[in-house]
């Protein structure tokens, strides 16, 4: 049995291929994983904790976006990091990604990590219990208690925290332990992910090739996620997220904000950001570019480069870059995505005019 020393070099496979169905339309044009929460993109969050953790040896994983994850990421030096683009043609699951992996991987330790994963308080000290581990142990996996696991992938335990099996959205839970979309490995699951089949949905599945190693008597240890952790594929899941990243901003002015305007908490205002006869009440960010006028910003926006948003009300919001906002009177927990224009009629009949995409959702407050 092979047994890792302190010190061991660990590499990461970071997946940014998916389809984002649950996140549509935003995802139509644009790639899940750069979705941004707070004005950064999901992915550089993660990005930042695997450098964080110390790993700078990063491949990423690239579907049909693959055009526009290269073009945000380029070669990874502005994380620390440097990438290795591996393309994977079709979303055949994740343990697919490990065996396109292997020449990059080769026989090195690493952390696979979901690009629409946000872990508040990172992933260092996880990877870092990994790297110095003398006992064995071939994979780790990170868990966080849910409310309602039967939607997840959950794991069961021993009383030591030995990951005894895994079970996908099961019925009835064996635990409310669920799979964070973290995972570390030995070179032993590439063994077992030539080793299981395709699962009914024909994918290969992470949690099979998991369970290979278990039946094989090898040792999968578990850790639990005692912070904030999500999963940030939903529509209230991408808000929660924007508001906890949100909280953690440090207030800076750079654009200009005039006499007739009030700037309130935890504020960010990029780069030639204009605010005229505005109240910005944070936590709040206000793209580059941007321009507030005659509105109200409320706790937990963020606002894209770019946008114009006039005579207005927004709170709880993500507003994508350089779409318009005007003479709405309230908004609140609302995705806008990318060169949208939302605006009253100001002239007579005073009906409704929408164009809506696929999978969009359109509610109007009855009083």
């Amino acid at each position: 049995m092979d047994v890792s020393t302190e010190g061991s070099k660990i590499k990461a496979l970071v997946l940014a291929g998916g389809t984002g169905s649950r996140l549509r339309p935003i995802t139509y044009t644009s790639a899940k994983q750069l979705v941004p929460i707070a004005n950064k993109p999901i992915l550089f969050y993660g990005l930042e904790s695997i450098a964080n953790s110390g790993v700078t040896e990063v491949g990423v994983i690239v579907g049909d976006t693959r055009a526009e994850v290269m073009e945000a990421l380029g070669d990874g030096s502005r994380f620390g990091l440097k990438i290795t683009y591996i393309p994977q043609d079709k979303p055949l699951g994740l343990a697919h990604c490990v065996v396109i992996a292997q020449d990059f991987l080769g026989d090195d330790d690493f952390v696979m990590y979901l690009g629409d994963n946000f872990i508040l308080s990172g992933i260092d000290d996880f990877v870092q219990a990994f790297r110095d581990r003398t006992d064995g142990t071939c994979a780790q996996i990170l868990l966080a208690r849910v409310p309602d696991p039967q939607r997840f992938g959950v794991a069961e335990l021993d009383e030591f925290g030995r990951v005894l099996r895994l079970v996908e959205k099961p019925p009835v839970p064996p635990s409310d332990l669920a799979l964070v979309g973290v995972y570390l490995f030995d070179k032993s699951i590439h063994d077992a992910v030539r080793s299981i089949y395709p699962s009914a949905r024909n994918e290969l599945e992470i949690t099979d090739a998991i369970d290979y190693l278990i039946t094989q008597g090898r040792r999968v240890e578990s850790r639990i996620v005692e912070g904030y952790w999500k999963d940030l594929g939903e529509p209230e899941a991408l808000l929660e997220g924007n508001r906890l990243a949100l909280e953690m901003i440090a207030p800076m002015i750079s654009g200009t904000v005039d006499s007739s305007s009030r700037i309130e908490g935890r504020v960010v205002i990029e780069l030639g950001a204009q605010v005229r006869s505005s109240l910005v009440r944070g936590p709040a960010i206000i793209g580059a570019g941007a321009v507030i006028e005659e509105s109200f910003v409320g706790p937990y926006t963020a606002i894209g480069q770019g946008c114009v948003i006039t005579r207005s009300e927004v709170e709880n919001s993500i507003i994508l870059n350089e779409s318009r906002v005007s003479d709405i009177v309230r908004m609140e927990g609302s995705i806008i995505g990318k060169r949208a224009v939302v605006g009253q009629r100001r002239s007579l009949p005073s009906a409704s005019r929408l164009v809506i995409g696929d999978n969009s959702t359109v509610e109007f407050h009855r009083g």
